[in-house]
């Protein structure tokens, strides 16, 4: 027959308590990690909506100058619900070649210290210019 060897079978308070400390310690982590993704992800929808804003805009204003019914007049304005967080900005530069213009299209949201804005770029023949 087998020896029954007496040894002490379980875990101390002690081994236990470092073992709940490093859970808890995880777990914190685990949730302050969680409550930034949340905030990130909130930012990256901004940044979309207003890209995606923007886009748009900057569609209009092509289409326009194709049409030859362009004012060439710096806008600003805010959009309609349910977008009315952000606001708008056109402006409108020559450049060195005369028949073509720049269109700078900008959305803006949240505070202005943070610089919160998307800017998109473009050029387009300049038809119907003053």
């Amino acid at each position: 027959m087998p020896k029954v060897h007496d040894c002490n079978q379980g875990f101390s308070l002690l081994e236990v308590m470092i073992a709940l400390a490093i859970v808890a310690t995880a777990l914190v982590t685990l949730l302050g990690l969680s409550q930034r993704s949340i905030m990130v992800q909130e930012k990256v929808q901004r940044l979309t909506r207003a890209t995606l804003l923007a886009q748009q805009l900057m569609s209009e204003k092509e289409a326009s100058a194709v049409r030859s019914n362009l004012a060439w007049e710096p806008e600003e304005d805010v959009f309609s619900a349910p977008f009315e967080d952000f606001r708008w900005q056109i402006s409108y530069q020559d450049t060195l070649i005369n028949q073509v213009k720049q269109i700078t299209v900008t959305v803006l949201w949240g505070n202005p210290e943070k610089n919160e804005e998307v800017r998109l770029v473009s050029f387009v023949p300049a038809r119907g210019s003053r």
